[in-house]
């Protein structure tokens, strides 16, 4: 499961928006890649199609897809938003995770 704060949830309806996709009917991709200075990072992006094999979570109003293999590194995890004077964007909070880099977009397990 892959939970959405509510400051996530405005910004990410506030952005699909913009982009063209509708948040009742479209979905956030989250995925796991190899890079980064922690050794994996994060990949969000908007997506229209949900594939056979990804899993799908919804939490408060936002339909999340995860392919499988990102599933297992993700579990757990919130997505959250900042916009503090430390730089803005989204934030994921990995229970998993056992070291992130500063900047929180990649981490190792």
């Amino acid at each position: 499961m892959i939970k959405v704060s509510e400051t996530a949830k405005k910004k990410v309806i506030e952005l699909m928006t913009e982009d063209g996709y509708n948040a009742a009917t479209d979905y956030v991709r989250v995925g796991v890649k190899s890079g980064g200075c922690s050794g994996l990072s994060y990949d969000l992006k908007f997506d229209k199609e949900k594939n056979e094999e990804d899993k799908m979570f919804e939490d408060n109003a936002i339909k999340i897809i995860v392919d499988k293999k990102s599933f297992l590194y993700l579990i757990g995890t919130t997505l959250e938003y900042s916009g503090g004077l430390n730089g803005t964007g989204f934030v994921f909070n990995n229970p998993n995770a056992n070291r992130t880099c500063g900047c929180g977009e990649s981490f190792s397990l």
